[in-house]
Formats: C-alpha cells, sequence, structure tokens
C-alpha cells in the first residue's frame, strides 16, 4: 500500500538513495496519511548508516540543516515550505522520574520493528518505506485505525511516561477512538499514581490544547479525562456538579462547531474560559497556573468570566461599558457558548449594535485627553484623572458627539467634577 507524501522530497530521497541509505517515513505524519490528512511536518527515520554528521553533509545541498543533540540522533531542515527531522534508529530507557526521564541512544543495529517498538501507540509505529513503497506496520496501527481504537504498543513500558495519559486522551478525543480496555485501566492507574504532577507545565499544556483545538468534539477528550479520575489532578472539577460538567463540555463542542475563530491564541482564551466558568475566581486562577503561565490569557480569560451583562436590557452606555472591559466580539462568542446557542437573538444584536457604536472590538477613543486638558489651561495633577474618568463617562452617556461638544461640557462642568481646580 502507497501513501502520499510531498513530490518535492524525491530529490531529497533519491539522493539518501543513491548513498545506500534507506528513508523510512515515519510517525505521525503516516498515520494522518491513512485518514486523508494533511501535515508539513515530517519524520524520516534513516537506516543502513551509522553516521549523522554524513547524512548532514548529504542534506547540505538542500538547505541549512541543525543537528539536535548527537544522542538524540536528529536533525532538521526546513525545505520547501515542511518541516523534516530525520533520525536514526534509537532506543530509550528509564533512568528517572518524569516524562525526560530517559537516556536515549542511538542504535544502528535496530531493524523497523526494533526500533519502532519505543513507540506509545500502535497507530504511531506505522512506517512507509521509500524505496519498496511498502507500509510498515509491525504493531497493526492500520487495523486500529480502521476499527477506531487505541492500543498501545507495550503496555508494560506504557507507564515510564506519564505524559502518555495525556496523549491517549488527545489521540482518542482528536481522532474519535476508543481507549481499548486494558490500556483504559493502565491509564486510570497512572492518574490513580498522580503521575500528571511529574509533567512540566508547558507539556501538559500543550496536550489540552491539542485536545481542544484539533478534536472535531472536545467534550470526547474531557469526558474520558474525567472517566480516568484525571480530576485528582485537574481538581477544581471536583466541585463542580455532574449537570453542569456535562454543561462545560457541551459548550466547548458548541464552540468548535459553530465559533471557532481563525486566531488560535482567541481559540484557546475562550475555551479555557468556557471550561473555567464555573469556577470561583480562585479556582480559576489555580486551574490556569497549573497549565499556563502565560499572563495576557489568563487575564483575558478572567475578564470574559467575570463580566456579566443584561442582553435584554442594553443600552448604548451599556455597551460602550462592556467595551472598556473586553473584546465584544471575543466576549459575545464565549457567550454564545456558554449559552449553548439559547441566546443567539439577543447575542447577535449585541454584535450589531456594538459595531454601529464602533467598539466591536475595542473601546471608544475618548474626546477628552490630557492635552485637552492643558489647552483648558489647567496644570498637570493626579487629578487629571478623575477629570478624564468623569468625562469619559459622560461621553459614553452621550452628553456630547465630539470633541468640540466634549470641550465645551468640560468648561461648563469642570468645577462640579473637580472642585479643587479653579476653573480658568
Amino acid at each position: 500500500m502507497s501513501i502520499q507524501y510531498p513530490q518535492s522530497l524525491h530529490p531529497i530521497f533519491l539522493k539518501l538513495l543513491h548513498h545506500n541509505i534507506k528513508p523510512i517515513i515515519v510517525g505521525g505524519y503516516v498515520r494522518d496519511a491513512l485518514l486523508k490528512k494533511t501535515s508539513n511536518d515530517i519524520d524520516i527515520e534513516l537506516y543502513n548508516i551509522d553516521s549523522l554528521e554524513y547524512v548532514e553533509k548529504i542534506l547540505e545541498a538542500f538547505g541549512s540543516v541543525k543537528s539536535v543533540g548527537k544522542s538524540f540522533g536528529i536533525c532538521k531542515l526546513k525545505y520547501r515550505g515542511l518541516e523534516l527531522d530525520f533520525s536514526l534508529p534509537r532506543t530509550d530507557s528509564k533512568v528517572a522520574s518524569g516524562h525526560q526521564g530517559f537516556e536515549i541512544r542511538v542504535d544502528t543495529s535496530l531493524n523497523f520493528t526494533q526500533a519502532s517498538s519505543r513507540r506509545d501507540f500502535t497507530i504511531n509505529a506505522m512506517g512507509y518505506d521509500i524505496e519498496t513503497k511498502k507500509l510498515l506496520d509491525p504493531f497493526y496501527g492500520r487495523d486500529d485505525l480502521e476499527k477506531k481504537i487505541l492500543k498501545a504498543v507495550d503496555l508494560k513500558k506504557f507507564d515510564e511516561d506519564p505524559l502518555r495519559v495525556l496523549r491517549a486522551i488527545m489521540f482518542s478525543s482528536r481522532f474519535e477512538l476508543k481507549v481499548a480496555n486494558y490500556l483504559f485501566v493502565k491509564c486510570k492507574s497512572m492518574m490513580q499514581a498522580n503521575v500528571l504532577q511529574e509533567l512540566p507545565q508547558e507539556r501538559i499544556f500543550q496536550e489540552i490544547k491539542k485536545i481542544l483545538l484539533q478534536s472535531k468534539r472536545p467534550s470526547k477528550g474531557f469526558l474520558l479525562l474525567k472517566n480516568l479520575d484525571g480530576f485528582l489532578f485537574f481538581r477544581e472539577f471536583t466541585l463542580v456538579i455532574e449537570e453542569e460538567y456535562s454543561e462545560i463540555v457541551k459548550s466547548l463542542d458548541i464552540f468548535k462547531e459553530f465559533y471557532f475563530l481563525q486566531s488560535e491564541e482567541k481559540n484557546i482564551t475562550v475555551m479555557f474560559a468556557l471550561l473555567s466558568a464555573k469556577f470561583t475566581s480562585q479556582e480559576r486562577k489555580s486551574f490556569l497556573k497549573r497549565v499556563t503561565n502565560n499572563k495576557k490569557m489568563i487575564e483575558t480569560v478572567e475578564k470574559l468570566t467575570h463580566t456579566e451583562i443584561d442582553l435584554e436590557n442594553l443600552k448604548n452606555y451599556d455597551i460602550y461599558k462592556l467595551a472598556t472591559k473586553v473584546d465584544i466580539a471575543l466576549y459575545a462568542t464565549y457567550l454564545a457558548a456558554r449559552s449553548l446557542n439559547n441566546r443567539k437573538r439577543e447575542i447577535d444584536s449585541l454584535l450589531k449594535r456594538a459595531k454601529s457604536l464602533g467598539v466591536l472590538h475595542k473601546k471608544a477613543t475618548p474626546f477628552i485627553e490630557g492635552k485637552e486638558l492643558i489647552s483648558l489651561g489647567l496644570q498637570p495633577s493626579p487629578l487629571f484623572s478623575k477629570i478624564l474618568d468623569a468625562t469619559y463617562e459622560a461621553q459614553m452617556h452621550g452628553e456630547f458627539k465630539n470633541r468640540e461638544e466634549a470641550l465645551i461640557w468640560l468648561h461648563l462642568n469642570l468645577k462640579d467634577i473637580c472642585p479643587e481646580y479653579n476653573q480658568p
């Protein structure tokens, strides 16, 4: 069976074969190709070669080659829009706790079956031999893909890497696979042993992000997380009742289907807001800090979840005021998904009015700023903020429509706003 790969790789493969090096496409690219999915990231394992330096010299004809540690036996090449990783066969030996507690050694005596036995799941242990144009599938990953089941390559070694339990959830959710019963039991025992605490924050974030952004139905991943006792680590969810958790995960699916945005950052921000919508502020901060140190995202999530508005009785002032707190367009997508699509009419009206007022993505520009106060003869002072705040409030209430009217209004009202100033 053949798989499709970019034709632009032919010159590289031909040159490698000319030097009696056997290139085999491995891992996720093979899996995705069988699922008719495309990717620009391609991992290529090389056989019949002992020296990574020799490989690098061959590849230099195609661009700048970057080596990733001699012990890892990997070099990287960016080529015609593709991210290529070339590697030599290697083994993993568990020497310490955690995701990084492995000794990795290049072993060029390994054949493909031996080399792929280090992989986590059968669907990731396939290869495609460029020379023979044959699928290499020693652990029957293709059958598992077709049967939509997730199996481990080596159950005895599966729990050596704590990240694998999150990857099991991620792949199950992303490709809608059933976790094999024996693997489910293993993953649950890993969660009960609290292995996630061994993982660095960034690795947890990356797997959660994939569940949220790459799953058609992210709810599948978070229901599996619950069933595997993942709440022993994400303990804030234990404070959420069953019915509320069902609403939370359903809101993720609604957002993904109806409101998914072009910006990855905005998508992940809204989805974390939906996930933590039922938490208190302290619980939310605790949850978010366990998965990310992105202060901007945490702050935006807080704003989205804290902001409340009466959609039934909106005045222009309310919309202007809302724009000072959040990006209204982003808030509307959060609100729509959180309400499970039950407030569409009111939310559409909010968006239409915010757009007409010019505050869909940012607050209204103040007509009066510090330079206008100085032009009125006022000396810079800490009282400026009090005057500017009062003037902006009046602007949002519609007391004036432009800078000229604002200056007149300020001249007439300055004494009431700030008696400390003597009006010029």
